[in-house]
Order: C-alpha cells, then sequence, then structure tokens
C-alpha cells in the first residue's frame, strides 16, 4: 500500500510539472529543477563556500586555508565584538539574491521558500553539527508573530534539524519585549535593543541543559540578536552554541 501511495504521489507531482513547470525561487523564471535559480538570479547569488570566518561566516581572501579549534580565522568585526557562541556559518551574503530572498522570506509572505532556502543554510551548518546537539530558531515577539503568521527563523531550522536529524526546539527561546527592528543604528545601538529581551523557556530549560545547540536566524548583521540568544542560553546552562544563518551582511570592498 505504502509503496502504491508514493507511486500515486509520483505521478500526481510529474503531472503538476506539466501544469506548473518549476520555477526560479527569486524571479520566477522558469527553471529545469524545483528549488533552483535562473542563470541571471544565480549569477547574484553569492553563496559562501570558500574561505570564511569561522565565528561569524563572513567571507574572508583566501582559499583553502586550513582551520583548527586551536588557530581559528576569524574576521576583524570577531574580534573586537563580543561572541558568546563558539563557531557560526553563512550560506550567502546579503546582497544581490541572497538579500532578495531573504526579504522575501521575512517580509513578502513566502514561507514556502523555506524548504529551499533551509536546505541551503543546512548544507553550511554541516561543519557545526555535533551529535545530539538540538536546533534552536531565533524567536520573534508574540505581537510581530500574529503580524507576519509565522516565524521566519523556525522555518529555517524546522529544515535544518530535518536534515541533520536532530532534536528541533522551535519555542526554546521567547521575546521577552517587541523590540524595534535592527536596520538602522549603530553597533553600540543594536547591542543596547536587544539587551535583556529574550529567555529561556522554562519547559526547555532540561532540554538544552549540558547540550550543544545549533541557534539559527535568516540575517546576521551586527550579531546582536544572535549574541544575545546565545548569552542566554548559555546562561541557562547549555553547552557550547553555534550559530548558522541564511545570509550575511559584509562590508562593501
Amino acid at each position: 500500500m505504502g509503496a502504491h501511495n508514493r507511486g500515486l504521489r509520483g505521478l500526481m507531482k510529474g503531472a503538476l510539472r506539466l501544469v506548473y513547470p518549476p520555477q526560479c525561487l527569486c524571479c520566477a523564471k522558469p527553471v529545469s529543477d524545483e528549488g533552483g535559480l535562473c542563470p541571471d538570479c544565480w549569477a547574484e547569488a553569492q553563496f559562501i563556500s570558500g574561505t570564511c570566518c569561522a565565528r561569524c561566516g563572513a567571507p574572508l581572501p583566501g582559499a583553502g586555508l586550513e582551520e583548527d579549534e586551536d588557530s581559528l580565522i576569524v574576521c576583524d568585526d570577531c574580534l573586537h565584538l563580543p561572541r558568546p557562541w563558539l563557531r557560526g556559518r553563512a550560506a550567502l551574503v546579503y546582497r544581490g539574491t541572497g538579500r532578495k530572498l531573504a526579504l522575501m522570506l521575512k517580509h513578502g509572505d513566502r514561507p514556502d521558500l523555506a524548504p529551499a532556502l533551509g536546505d541551503w543554510v543546512a548544507r553550511a551548518a554541516d561543519p557545526l553539527i555535533r551529535p545530539d546537539m538540538v536546533i534552536v530558531p531565533v524567536p520573534v515577539h508574540l505581537r510581530r508573530l500574529a503580524r507576519r503568521k509565522y516565524n521566519q527563523a523556525a522555518l529555517l531550522s524546522e529544515r535544518v534539524a530535518r536534515v541533520h536529524h536532530l532534536t528541533h526546539l522551535p519555542h526554546a527561546l521567547l521575546r521577552r519585549r517587541d523590540t524595534p527592528m535592527q536596520d538602522h543604528g549603530t553597533v553600540g545601538d543594536r547591542f543596547a535593543n536587544v539587551a535583556q529581551s529574550m529567555q529561556v523557556a522554562s519547559r526547555a530549560a532540561p532540554m538544552i541543559e549540558g547540550r550543544a545547540v545549533l541557534l539559527v536566524d535568516d540575517v546576521m548583521a551586527s550579531g546582536a540578536t544572535l549574541a544575545e540568544a546565545a548569552g542566554v542560553l548559555r546562561d541557562a546552562g547549555s553547552g557550547p552554541v553555534s550559530v548558522v544563518v541564511l545570509v550575511r551582511a559584509v562590508k562593501d570592498t
């Protein structure tokens, strides 16, 4: 019966592809495979696949540089800003196609993008994965969740957990207050804006105690939001925290 159902689903999917051919995730032009990008959007997508900062995932000059736990390659920002997490990775630079997709997911009412984008995040997270790690998204305040209808970080983290067969704790962190958007202001302003804005849910505390945590978000700019979330997790007794994001904002060069 199971094989029969799978066969029917395959036939239905094939029929739908004839009626609705796969479209580019970013611009909706026809593409050959589901979850793909057209050549133009691909050319504008800056995937981070080479040497990158071990703390925040920002791309760095050089190719094939080796790193280990004792000699991590770290960017200038991470040398001067508090990073209460151990390691970090990002799938794309917050520019071009990466920026468009992040905004579509977050503000464009496009939760349907999450599976494909979540697969990219899961791939970026490969070096961070540990046995028995738990996956936790950065939370949104209930007021903002009511407006947006979903937490984009939780959609991504759900996919990461599924790909890596790890426990997903979508409600482990809570927003204590609805902070203004982090789009403007100095780095100091951004850290002050999110200070004491999160807490670990009481029922989740036993599930994170002593365990490695992978913290997932859609965008990293200054890293203030991730720093607040990681600090709260560590204060609650978690093991080492690592972070992964869909897109990392970088300085123009």
